[in-house]
């Protein structure tokens, strides 16, 4: 029985109580070694009648066994296995090794396969998971632990999670709801250890209560007495010396027993087989049962706790260790595990043991544990004497690192291949490995010099091209225009020698994308590369490469441009679980979503960009996703909102000289100025602006505050600072050729010059493109004109369109000052009623949309990475918010 305990008791049986009403509990239990862990696991266990137990531990012994925790945990319930999404289905049973692939899964298939696995096995009756030492738990398998544990909402599952204080693994990063362990009370202590000591207060004093401490050291008190008066109690290590101890005054046949069943997994049999070729009878196993320091369950050794295994093994002299993983190695039939073993016997070099290791990597990468081959193929290269060999191994692991989602430990590992003699092959495959993981979690400054001294050495052109355009994505990161165009020059160049459609495709769009920056033209050639796609099909393109093409519309502005691409670029990387590709391609969708009259699924858009940003770890994308964020919600009126998404984009783009996202945060702030009414406000943030484009070479009249600074000029009167803005835009526009800047010149150069005929100008230009803001923003300074030189009839049309495109667009301060014009005309606005759709969360439009779209309940929770009753929970929410009782009047509402 659990003694104290009773407040975490009652924690862990609220969570239990609530998965049997069918809602979610998590909960991650940390603490020292002893303090009473996985006594409470036990207890909620035993507290679990009625539901559906799923437990799984961590052993040392086992952590660079792929998906082994996963599979332990799952084991039965992989018969519903075949009734989850067929993607996520195939992804789980290659990382369980159930079946084979051609194609390894990504870290995230398998987490959203175990959160659709868990919840299918939920459906019959609750589910508790039980999950102990998980430090020890193989990184892969806890990592789809943690993507179940975020998403976990609505379903009847409760997950207890064990683990030691202090340890890094998934699972303690995750920012799970935390209770923290202390030791025992004085009253506890005293019932748990009985009569066993004297002088109770005394030991629970120094080991602060510890539970095993207590039981273990009051049976030999004066090994407390050693420890210097006054001096912290290293309660660990005196558990750990006191198992030792007890392992001393067992025969030394049992020892040699105890010893090979620590090195393992304790599969008895193998213990059986390893001790036979020591001469030693594995039934001295029984003394240590005896002792209470392990016992023998189901053909298993299981030691009494953790920390009686490790101390053991540690208690070993190395040379002992070796020699029994090398008998271990030799009675085992799992090549990757006998591999494993035969690593750890080995001093020195082994070529033999590296390339078994090689394999051993290739085995993990199938089944999508890129964490397991980084290991595995580190200590190949450890092993390795070619100094050529051990940086190809070295390269190959930080590949695996990366792709684990381990961005300084893949840094590490490329920085170490690098010192040694590499293949000019190998060489450019590090150094465009270091420029990816540069670009996405590091400085694009430091992606751009390590590209490009990368292609400059590449001599293939295919080879080339692709790492050029990544120059390219580097330089549009950090503001360098003057770079992105000489490499345009370089792609350029080499274009017409190339005949592979894929890249002739990324060469063409990157080129014309550092032109357009630099205002030196570029469209024509995203024009040809937007028509390449269409026809040679850029979804072949690699993954990371597929962002480019969704870059082309944007960059054009254009109703009809190729737009398309972005939502089938989106369904791919969703229905392929490409999670790593998601933020990149949000971003862009919600910047395309933001042009149109799609505020609402903008918002949610990069809401879900920034989440998955975090995830994922790309400070990149989460910073470029805030600061487009920050962006809408200037124009959507929302004060903190903008300020707080803004300040959080400047941190990281400061830090990291991101100038994308400085530059979408200036603009935010100053939108968000002019839009309140306050144009002093907006001098600054758009000054800033201006200044940071300057210093970059960027004249993409696109990216441009000019006309809104001329009207915040004009307002404040300074005539002249607005004549001499108005006329470089002008210039930089009618350059660049295309209609959504020169409508925004056209306007400009209305405002001026009080020319009637560039305000309609403008509006015919604005009817080529999607901006129905930009349209309204044309109309609001047209009607003001137009009332102000005393024509109030025709003020009033163009003031009515304006109050109407922003109460539409959901742009309450600019739909103010429409109507404060228009009122001002002797006409009173006729405002839009808010739409309750207006008050739905991010992830509840989500839901609404595609469920309104056609698509299952439980084809929207694959999409979204949801379990369908978390979908069915926000459906409620959103019917209820709407007042709707059908997906028709669901579809119904959002269109309006």
């Amino acid at each position: 029985m659990l003694i104290g305990r009773e407040a975490e008791r009652r924690a862990i049986g609220q969570l239990v109580a609530g998965a049997r009403v069918g809602t979610s509990g998590v909960l991650l239990i940390t603490g020292e070694p002893g303090i009473g862990k996985t006594a409470l696991l036990d207890q909620a266990a035993a507290e679990s009648a009625g539901l559906r137990l799923l437990r799984a531990s961590g052993t040392e012994t086992e952590h660079e066994v792929p998906f082994g925790g996963l599979l332990q945990l799952l084991r039965p319930a992989l018969g519903e296995l075949d009734r989850i999404p067929s993607p996520q289905r195939d992804a789980l049973a290659a990382a369980l090794a159930l079946t084979t692939t051609t194609d390894p899964a990504g870290r995230f298939a398998v987490g959203a396969a175990t959160l659709s696995l868990l919840c299918r096995y939920a459906e019959q009756a609750p589910v508790a998971v039980l999950v102990d030492d998980a430090q020890w738990i193989d990184r892969p398998s806890a990592e789809a632990l943690v993507f179940a544990a975020r998403r976990l909402v609505a379903d009847p599952i409760v997950l207890l999670v064990a683990a030691r204080a202090g340890e890094s693994h998934p699972l303690a990063e995750a920012d799970l709801p935390l209770l923290r362990l202390d030791g025992l009370g004085l009253d506890d202590a005293r019932e748990l250890v009985g009569r066993r000591a004297t002088d109770v207060a005394q030991v629970h004093r120094m080991v602060a209560g510890n539970p095993l401490a207590l039981l273990e050291l009051t049976r030999d008190p004066n090994r407390l007495q050693r420890v210097p008066p006054g001096a912290p109690i290293p309660v660990p290590r005196l558990l750990a010396e006191a198992f030792a101890a007890q392992a001393h005054r067992l025969s030394e046949s049992a020892r040699i027993a105890l010893l090979v069943a620590a090195s393992d997994d304790g599969e008895l049999g193998v213990v059986a087989r390893v001790c036979e070729q020591f001469g030693v009878d594995v039934n001295a196993l029984g003394e240590a049962e005896e002792a209470g320091l392990v016992r023998i369950v189901d053909g298993r050794v299981e030691f009494r706790h953790p920390l009686v295994r490790s101390s053991v093994y540690a208690d070993a002299a190395p040379a002992v260790r070796r020699t029994v993983h090398q008998a271990i190695a030799g009675v085992l039939a799992d090549h990757d595990r006998r591999i494993w073993h035969l690593s750890e016997a080995v001093l020195g070099s082994d070529g033999d043991v590296a390339a078994g290791l090689e394999a051993v990597a290739g085995h993990a990468v199938e089944r999508g544990a890129h964490a397991v081959a980084a290991t595995a193929l580190e200590r190949a290269a450890r092993l390795t004497d070619d100094t050529s060999e051990q940086g190809r191994r070295l390269v190959a692991a930080g590949e695996a690192a990366w792709f684990a989602g381990l961005p300084d430990r893949a840094e590490e590992l490329l920085v170490d291949a690098l010192r040694r003699d590499l293949s000019p092959a190998v060489g450019l495959r590090a150094q465009e490995l270091r420029g990816d993981i540069a670009v996405r979690c590091g400085s694009p400054g430091q992606a751009r010099d390590i590209l490009l001294a990368a292609a400059a050495s590449a001599d293939d052109l295919p080879t080339r091209i692709r790492l050029l355009s990544d120059v390219v994505n580097a330089c549009f990161h950090v503001g360098d225009t003057a770079t992105a165009v000489q490499v345009a020059e370089d792609l350029d160049a080499i274009l017409p020698d190339v005949d592979v459609p894929e890249s002739r495709l990324l060469g063409l769009l990157a080129s014309g994308v550092a032109r357009v920056l630099a205002g030196r033209g570029g469209s024509d050639q995203i024009r040809t590369a937007v028509a390449l796609s269409r026809a040679a099909g850029a979804l072949k393109l690699e993954r990371r490469h597929q962002v480019w093409v969704v870059v082309a519309p944007l960059f054009l502005r254009e109703r009809d441009a190729g737009r398309e691409v972005i939502e089938q670029v989106l369904r791919d990387s969703r229905d392929g679980v490409a999670l790593g590709l998601l933020p990149a391609v949000l971003f862009h969708l919600a910047r395309d979503q933001a042009t149109t009259d799609r505020w609402a699924d903008a918002a949610t858009s990069y809401d879900e960009g920034i989440r998955l940003s975090r995830e994922t770890g790309q400070t990149t994308e989460l910073a470029i996703n805030l600061a487009g964020q920050a962006w809408l919600s200037a124009r959507r009126g929302r004060v903190a909102d903008c300020h707080a998404q803004a300040a959080e984009a400047i941190t990281i783009c400061t830090e990291r000289e991101i100038r994308l996202g400085l530059a979408w945060s200036s603009f935010a702030l100053g939108d968000l100025a002019l839009g309140c009414g306050d144009p002093a406000a907006a001098v600054a943030p758009y000054e800033r602006l201006v200044e940071l484009l300057t210093s970059g070479g960027t004249l993409d009249p696109d990216l441009s505050p000019a006309p809104e600074l001329v009207e915040v000029y004009l307002r404040l009167g300074r005539t002249d600072d607005a004549v001499s803005t108005a006329d470089i835009f002008a210039g930089q526009a009618a350059s660049k050729g295309l209609p959504w800047s020169l409508a925004r010149a056209a306007r400009v150069r209305g405002l001026v010059d009080a020319d009637e005929d560039a305000f309609t100008e403008a509006l015919r230009l604005h009817e080529r493109t999607p901006d129905l803001f930009e349209t309204a923003r044309t109309q609001l300074v047209y009607g003001s004109w137009l009332r102000r030189v005393r024509r109030r009839v025709d003020a009033r049309v163009q003031l009515r369109k304006a109050v109407e495109v922003f109460d539409h667009l959901g742009a309450p301060t600019w739909a103010d000052q429409a109507a404060a014009e228009l009122n001002a005309t002797g006409e009173t606005a006729r405002r839009r009623e808010p739409s309750s759709a207006d008050d739905l969360t991010p992830q509840e439009r989500q839901v609404a949309q595609l469920l309104a779209a056609g698509h299952s309940t439980r084809e929207a929770a694959a999409k979204l990475f949801l379990s369908p009753k978390t979908v069915e929970y926000h459906l409620r929410k959103v019917y209820t918010k709407l007042g709707v009782h059908s997906r028709a009047e669901l579809a119904d509402q959002l269109t309006e």
